[in-house]
């Protein structure tokens, strides 16, 4: 369920809020255990999202590094070479 969620700090160009909200939502769907709410809790569940999502970002905004910015194309190859060395090329 949280596969989703990736490192987004020292990256160039900066995580996006889109990026930081798809992350608190993985967070959230973990901790409560839903995919997606029921109607009782569709509010609780959001609320929690964007609380979530506010801190990501405050927190990102003031962490500071030495190192060089991560190239997120880079980042991505290394991933998909991964992946294929893990789980096999994909056959078309």
């Amino acid at each position: 369920m949280c596969r989703n969620i990736r490192t987004l700090f020292n990256f160039e160009p900066p995580a996006t809020n889109d990026e930081i909200h798809a992350a608190a939502e993985q967070f959230v769907r973990k901790l409560s255990g839903f995919t997606r709410p029921s109607k009782v809790n569709e509010e609780a569940f959001a609320e929690a999202i964007e609380d979530i999502a506010a801190i990501g970002r405050r927190l990102i905004d003031s962490l500071e590094t030495n190192a060089q910015p991560r190239d997120r194309e880079e980042e991505a190859a290394k991933a998909r070479a991964r992946a294929a060395e893990r789980f096999g090329k994909a056959e078309a």
